[in-house]
């Protein structure tokens, strides 16, 4: 933990956006540096100008892969492009404009010349789409602006100021699967290497007035189509009094058009829109990220959240979102930030409880396999089918889509979940949904949602969940990512008999890029970085504190032996 973590930011930890701009601009990436290629993580493309890592240069080729990919696909209808308020944002959502303009691709960009969360452009790719209606998206294209929709978000999500982020939604309005991720960026290194002077581009200014740019609302459409996914005249009816905190991300104008167009009790805490986030509290390890599930990041909201004088607290509950609004926190008066996999918990037994008695019987839960076991849990009190998948929100889609999965969540705090109705909403995570269904919650149970919680711990046990990281070179990260279960020879762990070896998801036998050992009463999962050189420790367990530092060493040791 960082000395001055959860402390505002100083001048000499702000980001000089001059500079990191100029950068995008100046600075050529070499093809052949791995370090400076374009990489797909999880959620697209990320790097930092400064670092070679994210430039003009990646964007175009990038954006140039794309329009490749969608032609080959068969995607002929309009791409929804939008950005968060990092620094880098603007000039890739440029850049990218004016490749897309020059090859003929029909763009729609936002009305209002603002930012655009990423739940936004999903919910617009589906609308358009038709994926709203009980027979889901359409699977052909009709041709010319009737054709399907697919999008890009220009986003790092949470990352700190100075990195740029960007990442494509094909017409099923969620993440990108691994197979179009890797083609799109292995095309895209093939164009750095061949050189970018070859793709066609026109300038911004042209671009914005083509025939094929056109203006799209995504705040109206969004915000005007709240009430088939939330109660929202119920929140109203209750009163609850609402604090929302965009940390001076996508979300900020949201929050106050939807408090303006119900009526509700809302107040923006913080509408203040800073490329640098001089505003911020700095995370754990002493960077400004916008990470609204880190109780460093969100101490700021946490302190205004606190009773003055022996009086109440200022709001029935707090939230706040990342810099794209995919990800929500949750600050109730009695127990501040909660963990993510808490409201996790509290947000599914809520919904499968009968708050939406509209959903099949047969609906089931998603839920990461590095998120809490308690949500297994209750998942079984429910009489739900659970759907264990690995880490990615993209394997959440198809379910989401035909409305076989509710809900589909990760324990980094993202989630979404379907219309009262039984279908789709989202594909993608939507921090904004998920924050307004916490005063939701409130309005119909007169409980707070950590209230709520500690009535499942009654139920189900208390738990201890904890992520740390451990060093492991390039070579045996890509030796984790590989492993089999019978590498692992241990027969227990932190004292309990193992009774599974997991290196692919129960729910759907995808590989989990890494390892999962599962006790009785604990477990532990084990992913490489693909940013850094160490690999990443989940672990829970439901007997003590104590017993999760036991499983965590324990970790290292199975990680160690079935690596050697």
């Amino acid at each position: 933990m960082h000395p001055r973590a959860g402390t505002v930011a100083l001048p000499e930890d702000l980001i000089d956006t001059g500079a990191l701009v100029a950068a995008y601009y100046d600075r050529t990436p070499d093809p052949e540096n791995p370090d400076q290629q374009v990489v797909f993580g999880t959620s697209g493309h990320r790097g930092s100008s400064l670092d070679t890592a994210f430039n003009e240069a990646h964007i175009v080729a990038t954006t140039a892969a794309i329009v490749e990919y969608r032609r080959a696909q068969g995607t002929d209808g309009p791409l929804f492009l939008g950005r968060d308020t990092h620094a880098l944002s603007e000039p890739a959502w440029r850049t990218a404009l004016e490749v897309l303009a020059a090859a003929g691709v029909e763009v729609r960009i936002d009305a209002r010349d603002a930012y655009t969360p990423t739940p936004a452009v999903s919910h617009a790719i589906l609308l358009h789409n038709g994926a709203t209606t009980a027979e889901g998206v359409r699977t052909t294209s009709s041709g010319g602006a009737s054709g399907l929709a697919d999008g890009i978000v220009v986003t790092p999500s949470h990352n700190p100021p100075r990195d740029g982020g960007f990442k494509y939604n094909p017409p099923h309005g969620g993440p990108a699967d691994s197979d179009a991720t890797g083609w799109i960026a292995r095309r895209a290194n093939e164009i750095l290497r061949q050189g970018v002077d070859q793709v066609r581009r026109v300038s911004v200014e042209s671009a914005l007035v083509a025939d094929t740019t056109h203006k799209h609302d995504f705040l109206s459409a969004y915000v005007d189509d709240l009430p088939s996914v939330l109660d929202i005249d119920l929140i109203r009816a209750a009163g609850v009094r609402i604090g929302a905190d965009p940390l001076g991300g996508a979300a900020v104008d949201y929050w106050g058009a939807i408090g303006e167009r119900y009526g509700l009790d809302l107040t923006v805490v913080n509408p203040t829109v800073d490329p640098r986030w001089a505003f911020m509290t700095l995370d754990w390890d002493g960077k400004i990220r916008m990470d609204c599930s880190s109780p460093s990041a969100m101490a700021s909201l946490v302190r205004a959240m606190a009773a003055t004088d022996g009086g109440s607290a200022p709001f029935d509950v707090a939230t706040g979102n990342d810099a794209d609004s995919d990800r929500h926190g949750i600050v109730t008066p009695d127990a501040g930030l909660m963990n993510p996999n808490h409201y996790l918990a509290v947000a599914i037994d809520y919904l499968y409880g009968g708050a939406r008695p509209g959903w099949p019987a047969g609906t089931a839960i998603g839920k990461t396999l590095v998120s809490s076991s308690l949500i297994d849990r209750v998942a079984a009190a429910q009489g739900r089918r659970l759907l264990e998948v690995p880490v990615g929100f993209k394997w959440f889609v198809p379910g989401l889509l035909d409305g076989s999965v509710g809900f589909g969540g990760e324990e980094s705090a993202g989630a979404s979940f379907l219309r009262s109705d039984g279908t789709v909403w989202t594909t993608d995570k939507d921090g904004i949904l998920l924050a307004l269904l916490a005063s939701e919650i409130i309005a119909r149970t007169g409980q707070s949602p950590s209230q709520l919680h500690a009535g499942l711990v009654e139920r189900h046990g208390q738990s201890w969940y904890a992520r740390v990281d451990a060093p492991a070179t390039r070579e045996q990260k890509s030796a984790l990512a590989r492993l089999t279960p019978d590498r692992v020879t241990a027969d227990t762990l932190a004292g309990e008999p193992i009774t599974a070896r997991l290196t692919s998801a129960p729910g759907n036998d995808a590989p989990i890029g890494g390892l999962k050992v599962v006790t009785e009463n604990a477990w532990f999962a084990a992913r490489p970085s693909g940013t850094e050189d160490v690999y990443k420790i989940y672990a829970e367990s439901f007997v003590s504190p104590e017993h999760l530092a036991e499983v965590q060493s324990a970790a290292r040791e199975v990680v160690t032996a079935a690596l050697t």
